[in-house]
């Protein structure tokens, strides 16, 4: 991230008590594709339904962009540490390194769906960027029609500041979005 000095080592991989975030791997195809691939997972996303070119795209970017370091844009797998399967992904980039500001983003499989797996994620990744890397503000946004989205959100102490009408075109219609964000100091004060 450009928030770090270069000579900073990678924060990551990070363990959270059910899951291992971790960088992306070639034998994370097979995972990223059920994902991916599937309408209910990126019903509410910008991309998708994945095809298998789509999905070696998107590995193959992710897997390039990791022998990058210091970089300012961090995906990670999310792997359960139990079965060590690859469940999702999780993003934190540097939006405006000068205003200290990231955006987190995150996707997970549908059988992994309502077990507190991507709290459990982004509340790891928040505490890297606040507590590692400095940041000042995280954001995350999302179709205002993706509760469990926005439910993620919420639980993470984030605050909705606005929804942003007609934000853009995807999959043929235009989006409404939900903007969230915290600050360092909301993320300090929390319980």
């Amino acid at each position: 991230m450009t928030t770090q000095p270069e000579d900073m080592p990678p924060w990551f991989p990070l363990e959270t008590k059910r899951l291992r975030l971790r960088p992306f791997r070639p034998e994370d195809r097979a995972d990223v594709h059920a994902y991916g691939s599937d309408p209910m997972v990126s019903r509410f996303m910008v991309w998708g339904p994945n095809t298998e070119a789509d999905t070696d795209f998107f590995l193959g970017k992710a897997i390039d962009a990791q022998d990058r370091w210091p970089r300012n844009d961090v995906s990670l797998a999310m792997e359960l540490r139990a079965t060590g399967q690859m469940v999702g992904s999780i993003r934190l980039w540097v939006v405006d390194a000068d205003q200290r500001m990231a955006e987190i983003g995150y996707s997970l499989a549908r059988p992994q769906w309502r077990k507190g797996l991507t709290l459990e994620a982004a509340l790891a990744m928040m505490t890297a960027g606040f507590e590692v890397l400095g940041l000042h503000r995280i954001v995350a946004t999302c179709d205002m029609r993706n509760r469990g989205s926005w439910g993620v959100m919420r639980k993470l102490g984030m605050r909705r500041e606005g929804l942003l009408r007609r934000e853009r075109m995807v999959k043929g219609a235009w989006r409404d979005t939900y903007l969230y964000a915290l600050t360092e100091e909301e993320w300090a004060a929390r319980e």
